[in-house]
């Protein structure tokens, strides 16, 4: 028995007829859906700016300058043939500002790199006591490299940069902020730690909604 089912057998025009278009019609109506959610999305979701503070506007301000100087050397060397070179190393001072102040940034969200392994068997009485440790740790030693990073620039804060008349000492002073924002955000975390009895290494659950 043989049976049609080319282009123009009855069996194909008849599934064009019922299957053919309620599979169009229901593929469009998915796409619609999907655009349809995406603007009320829009519609009911405001842009809430409240939790970034200085560093993280300071830290994006100064990459934007970064990325600025790496583009004109980049102009200036392969389009006009001529390199300015003071772009260069007014880029990495810009990179080390973005990186003293993005510290900054990690340390008031809990974003540095630690290890939480050992709190999931701690008892829960010696984990807050070790977590509260490792918090004044932290601040002590923030504290202590703010001291040795002002003595260094008194030391040698008057050196000249190497392509521009500028004194060196204005990236130590970025430096220095840097390690001052790291100290202030540490005492911060430090107190909001204390306050709700825990941190991000006992409960690292809690801090995901930052991600």
């Amino acid at each position: 028995m043989h049976v049609n089912t080319g282009a123009g057998s009855p069996a194909m025009a008849q599934y064009r007829g019922e299957g053919g278009s309620a599979g169009v019609e229901s593929h469009e109506t998915t796409v619609e859906s999907i655009v349809h959610s995406f603007e009320e999305a829009d519609q009911h979701q405001d842009t809430d700016l409240s939790g970034y503070a200085f560093e993280d506007w300071f830290c994006l301000a100064l990459f934007w300058v970064m990325g600025a100087l790496v583009f004109l050397q980049f102009f200036t060397r392969y389009v006009l043939n001529n390199s300015f070179a003071w772009t260069e190393e007014l880029a990495v001072y810009a990179l080390i500002g973005v990186v003293f102040m993005g510290a900054a940034m990690c340390v008031r969200i809990c974003r540095h790199i630690q290890v939480d392994f050992l709190y999931r068997y701690l008892p829960k009485g010696i984990a807050r006591v070790l977590a509260t440790l490792i918090d004044l740790l932290r601040t002590v030693f923030f504290g202590y490299v703010v001291w040795l990073v002002y003595r260094y620039i008194e030391l040698v804060g008057v050196e000249p940069m190497t392509t521009i008349m500028w004194n060196k000492a204005y990236v130590y002073w970025l430096a220095l902020a840097g390690f001052v924002m790291m100290f202030v955000r540490s005492v911060q975390v430090s107190v909001q730690n204390w306050r709700q009895g825990y941190s991000s290494l006992e409960n690292p659950a809690a801090y995901q909604s930052l991600d």
